[in-house]
């Protein structure tokens, strides 16, 4: 029977393959990226995803350089064409003055031939220069790596997944105010118009009245914008009408009309509310009872279920609340040196391990990775990055998801030494061979039947970097919270000695909320281990 297993920002089903990387970052990014015997996995906040978001960075820099010069290059154009116009001008108010006098004088007439034929021509010239050639240009060349339509509807919703999983209100987005950290990162009215407008045009109505509501607060408060309060209060009341408050929609499409009474719709959606409530109200031989005053934010109205039943024990435990570590459980956890059983290459440098849970058993491993061997990782994921696929539970084909929209690469394990080093470094501290963790095509859907290595038994998991918020790893089955520390490893068994699964294993990545996080994963399959973890005598040893 599969075992279940999650990672990432959501519970997923489990997946028999051998290691790839998965990122994932405040925007929900996940990046995977993986080789032979190494999984690695790298999160990101919101300005970054890997090398390839800094490189937008840059790109963007050299834009308004590109920008700049094209302003001084129309400046300059504009300066000659204002030189050309005053000069002319002066000409003009003399010659009109006296045009019998002016051409009286055979200069006069001259010249007045000379920039009628030449001078005019070459002013003409001027005009039709364009300085946007080269802007255009440079614009055309980087387009193609600009994110798409796609992109920034998917950094919308992770926006609105961290605002969930944190629970944090819009105006705390829009100000930059994340939990212990307060930035210039600020978001304006059409921002949050632009928000809410996504998730209204997801059918998202409950996220969609955060941001309408936090962009008309804004607007309120004398923020200029480009959005009107019309197009606000629209978007708005219809979106509370979707979400069951008859009341609240009438007093805001009431605004509407007032602002704007020809609107083609307001008019003919406030008669179709008013009609709604009296039937509402009538049939629960109820009063009308006006509208809160209170405004409307996050709590005002519960959030939609949706098919992943533990989402929110899993939210809980990503803010840390929930965790079920008590005192007699941590009297169990200890910490130790451990050298492998005597490994020869642990004996003169054991390595430190800490107990992080007692049941199902999960400990850490301190000091695993160097930074040097983190970095060289990081360089041969980072040029690799393409967009991953997860499996279709119903089809079973390998498609891309919209709650993952991911990056992923392979690598050999060949490429580099640093790869083979810690591939011996995990089956040092471990016990198990890495042998049967091969490299598997994310393209062949039956690739991992045909490999023929069982299971996975055990997950070897790096920290490559620390967080500064959020992006924990948890287990919602028995409320467990491992948060990240650069250069440790975690490792537990994901089936029982007696080859049955370990439900209780089942885990999942919280987004990361500040800060950046990679991960790299080993997952240890069964085949190759039968004389180094023998089988148990019970189910559930």
């Amino acid at each position: 029977m599969p075992l279940i297993c999650a990672i990432t920002e959501t519970l997923l089903a489990y997946r028999k393959c051998f290691l790839y990387t998965i990122c994932v970052t405040s925007l929900n990014w996940l990046v995977l990226i993986a080789w032979k015997g190494i999984l690695m996995c790298c999160s990101v906040d919101l300005m970054h995803l890997g090398g390839q978001m800094t490189d937008l960075i840059y790109t963007e820099k050299e834009l308004v350089q590109s920008l700049r010069e094209y302003i001084k290059a129309e400046e300059s154009k504009l300066a000659a064409v204002k030189s050309w116009a005053n000069k002319l001008d002066a000409l003009t108010r003399v010659s009109t003055a006296d045009p019998e006098g002016y051409l009286a004088h055979p200069v006069n007439a001259y010249k007045l031939m000379k920039r009628l034929n030449t001078e005019w021509s070459e002013l003409e010239s001027l005009v039709l220069q364009n300085p946007a050639d080269g802007f255009v240009s440079n614009m055309s060349v980087h387009r193609q790596y600009f994110p798409d339509e796609e992109d920034e509807t998917g950094a919308a919703k992770a926006l609105m997944r961290l605002q969930d999983t944190y629970q944090l209100d819009s105006e705390a987005f829009s100000k930059g105010k994340l939990p212990g950290v307060h930035s210039n990162a600020v978001l304006t009215v059409d921002d949050c118009f632009d928000m809410g407008k996504t998730a209204y045009n997801d059918a998202d109505y409950y996220h969609a009245v955060l941001w309408l509501q936090q962009a008309l607060k804004q607007l309120d408060d004398g923020e200029e914008a480009v959005v009107s309060k019309a197009d606000i209060l629209d978007y708005l009341s219809y979106s509370v009408y979707q979400m069951g408050d008859l009341p609240r929609a009438i007093e805001l499409t009431r605004r509407l009309v007032a602002i704007d009474p020809s609107h083609q719709r307001a008019g003919g959606n406030l008669r179709y509310f008013e009609q709604l409530l009296m039937k509402q109200l009538r049939e629960m031989n109820q009063d009308y009872q006006p509208p809160s005053e209170e405004p409307i934010q996050l709590g005002t109205y519960s959030r939609p279920k949706d098919h992943l039943p533990e989402r929110e024990s899993y939210e809980a435990l990503c803010r840390g609340e929930g965790i079920q570590m008590t005192e007699a459980r941590r009297s169990r956890l200890f910490c130790r040196y451990h050298d492998g059983k005597r490994n020869p290459r642990l004996l003169l440098k054991p390595v430190k391990e800490e107990d992080e849970w007692d049941s199902p058993h999960i400990v850490r491993y301190l000091d695993s990775l160097s930074d040097e061997e983190v970095e060289k990782i990081k360089e041969l994921a980072k040029p690799r990055l393409a967009r991953a696929t997860v499996r279709d539970p119903k089809t079973g084909v390998l498609t891309t998801a919209n709650y993952r929209v991911s990056k992923s690469a392979w690598l050999e394990g060949e490429e580099d030494p640093v790869i083979d080093r810690v591939n011996q470094r995990i089956e040092d501290i471990t016990g198990l061979t890495v042998e049967t963790a091969e490299l598997l095509q994310k393209d062949e859907p039956d690739a991992f039947k045909r490999l023929g290595t069982g299971n996975r038994l055990a997950t070897y998991l790096n920290y490559m970097s620390d967080v500064e918020a959020g992006g924990a790893t948890v287990f919602p089955d028995f409320g467990a919270v491992i948060w990240p520390r650069k250069g440790t490893s975690v490792f537990w068994y994901n089936l029982f000695r007696s080859g049955e699964g370990d439900y209780r294993t089942r885990h999942a990545a919280c987004p990361v909320l500040v800060g950046s996080k990679w991960v790299s994963n080993k997952w240890i399959h069964e085949r190759g281990q039968e004389f180094r973890r023998p089988c148990g005598l019970t189910e559930v040893d």
